[in-house]
């Protein structure tokens, strides 16, 4: 027994050893790959004037679809499909404004001052409804305003889609270009279960 202690010694300080190697490699990756992660969550600092025109007025676009998703969830008797498409798009819209209001904040820019006097309806972003069209879907009921919700939805969609391509076109921000793309391929497919939808009410 005595003849095998010494290499038994060499053999768990050469174990030990490559442990503490293989430990200090993990611990190099697994920080590595922490910085990757805050690397990609940080804002490259990328951004040109149409990329602030742009977020700027997303923002308030996407406020009014917010705005017209809770005047339509605060009514009763309203189809349980389209009421949960409302419920999709304002869990969806709220925190990209918030991402977007954190974009022109890095950016330098004060978000009351790209946007806040732009607040009244139909301020001349594309698709945006008028004070009449809001003052319609807030005195609708029921079906009526199922369909009217969805036919204003689709046309606001439809100017969200088309401000997202000529960003896509002239802007600088790869956060701000993604969030275009996303944009395009979301409300495109909510166009279309919209456009379903109002076959069926």
């Amino acid at each position: 027994m005595k003849s095998r202690h010494p290499a038994t010694l060499v053999t768990a300080l050469t174990l030990a050893t490559v442990l503490a190697a293989c430990s200090q490699n993990d611990q190099q990756e697994t920080d590595e790959s922490d910085h990757g992660e805050h690397s990609a969550e940080e804002v490259s600092g990328e951004f040109n004037d149409a990329d602030v025109e742009y977020v700027s007025g997303m923002i308030v676009h996407h406020e009014q679809a917010v705005e017209m998703s809770d005047i339509l969830l605060a009514k009763d008797d309203v189809d349980t499909d389209v009421a949960s498409l409302a419920e999709e798009i304002r869990d969806a819209q709220q925190p990209e404004i918030d991402q977007m209001v954190t974009w022109l904040q890095d950016w330098g820019h004060d978000p009351e001052d790209d946007h806040g006097t732009h607040g009244d309806h139909g301020n001349g972003h594309e698709g945006m409804m008028s004070d009449d069209d809001i003052a319609d879907l807030e005195a609708a009921q029921g079906d009526e305003a199922a369909r009217l919700f969805l036919e204003q939805m689709i046309v606001h969609h439809e100017g969200a889609v088309s401000m997202a391509e000529d960003h896509l076109a002239d802007g600088k921000s790869p956060e701000a270009l993604e969030l275009s793309e996303e944009i395009i391929s979301v409300q495109q497919a909510e166009i279309e279960q919209m456009e379903d939808l109002l076959e069926n009410i």
